[in-house]
């Protein structure tokens, strides 16, 4: 087990605090705090080495071209994907997941086949599909949750039938904090012949995420949730990436364009370029892949049994606390380090807001969940306290005393 304290040392904003006051910093599913490592490799890679990449044959291009490909080894490695070449680069997990969305689904889908998602899901896996049902006339299956949360398995075979040509389900919800059994919901997709996408932006940070061993087709994720810049990354198996269209057309993604008697004629580039049209976020890459090395070394087992402890301690704590409901599976081994809660009788903004005034950051809203939200009776949003690996027992009690006093004020 990793010393939280000595990891502490290593975030600046952390330490330093914000406006002259002590930051306690739980919301960490919208976006994590930066290790100094990731700041320095960003401030060197800016200041001594900077370069377009796959361009020049000068020692800068040559030397970050080789850095940014060594960035997606990296990622590889650490999903386990079985070649760097299924890793492509992109802004965030909602590009990656319009990508698969209009590169396959635009191509692929036709007026009878069903696309099968599930009313947990964050919009960047609702609103890429319904844009898609729109244009091809797919129609899209919604699985239901039980009261506490959890995925309906039962509703996920039923629906997942012959017509079913792709699954796109969450791994852990950024309200609920469930984890959906990703490698059950892989074996039910693929007995029916569908292909099997993973919403993983919640997951990858905070768990060990073992692509071949789920047997996922896709698996889109953000690094700027796992203590990198704002650059997302798109898992897919190869044979799938090689047979689809690219989503984005431009420099770089083309090995040759040749004009011939009134008509181009146009070569894809080798893979991952192919997907990563232009000039893509050299530096972010780059500054991913040292922010997958930090994890690395803390271990994901390791960051995964921080988290659990810091989740039970504060479940246990708010459960001891009048007109709170928390949301999502009561245990916490079931669960992400995420808590979302109501307050009788307050607006959820009107508790963020009195917890900043103790430093505390939290999120409060309907957290890009609107649906979920909904099914849970929900119609004003919810307060989200959520853990990274620097967080500690005791910033999660300041937050419980905070909390207690601001309970009695409305």
């Amino acid at each position: 087990m990793f010393d939280v304290y000595e990891i502490r040392k290593d975030f600046p904003l952390i330490m330093r605090g914000y406006k002259g006051k002590r930051i306690v910093f739980l919301d960490n599913t919208a976006s994590t705090q930066k290790p100094r490592q990731v700041i320095e490799k960003i401030k060197e890679l800016y200041e001594c080495c900077y370069a377009n990449i796959h361009r020049g044959l000068y020692d800068l291009s040559l030397d970050i071209s080789e850095q940014y490909e060594e960035a997606h080894k990296k990622v590889a490695r650490f999903i386990n994907a079985r070649s760097w070449e299924e890793i492509i680069f992109v802004r965030n997990a909602t590009e990656a997941i319009n990508l698969v969305a209009y590169a396959w689904g635009l191509r692929n889908l036709r007026r009878g086949d069903e696309i099968v998602i599930s009313i947990m899901e964050h919009h960047s896996n609702i609103v890429p599909w319904y844009l898609i049902s729109q244009l091809t006339g797919a129609e899209i299956k919604v699985v239901d949750i039980t009261d506490e949360g959890k995925l309906r398995y039962d509703m996920l075979e039923e629906l997942i039938t012959e017509r079913t040509k792709i699954v796109s389900i969450l791994h852990a919800s950024n309200v609920l904090g469930t984890i959906n059994d990703v490698e059950r919901i892989a074996k039910i997709a693929h007995k029916n012949g569908a292909l099997f996408l993973v919403d993983g932006a919640q997951s990858v940070p905070h768990l060990k995420v073992d692509v071949q061993k789920i047997d996922a087709d896709f698996l889109a994720f953000s690094g700027h949730k796992m203590l990198g810049p704002p650059v997302g990354v798109l898992y897919g198996k190869k044979e799938i990436l090689e047979e689809m269209s690219p989503f984005l057309g431009g420099g770089d993604m083309i090995s040759d364009v040749v004009y011939k008697e009134g008509r181009f004629e146009i070569t894809w580039n080798k893979l991952p370029w192919k997907f990563e049209a232009g000039t893509p976020a050299i530096v972010e890459g780059i500054a991913l892949g040292t922010a997958v090395e930090y994890l690395e070394r803390l271990g994901m087992d390791n960051v995964r049994e921080h988290e659990v402890r810091l989740t039970k301690f504060a479940m246990e704590l708010l459960e001891g606390l009048d007109r709170i409901r928390i949301y999502g599976p009561k245990r916490a081994e079931e669960r992400v380090g995420v808590i979302a809660f109501s307050v009788e009788g307050a607006r959820p903004e009107i508790i963020a807001m009195m917890l900043n005034e103790y430093g505390i950051c939290v999120r409060s809203g309907m957290h890009c969940a609107h649906p979920l939200h909904r099914r849970l009776g929900i119609k004003d949003g919810t307060v989200r306290m959520s853990f990274y690996i620097y967080n500690t027992e005791e910033e999660i009690e300041y937050a419980y005393k905070a909390l207690s006093e601001i309970l009695r004020r409305v």
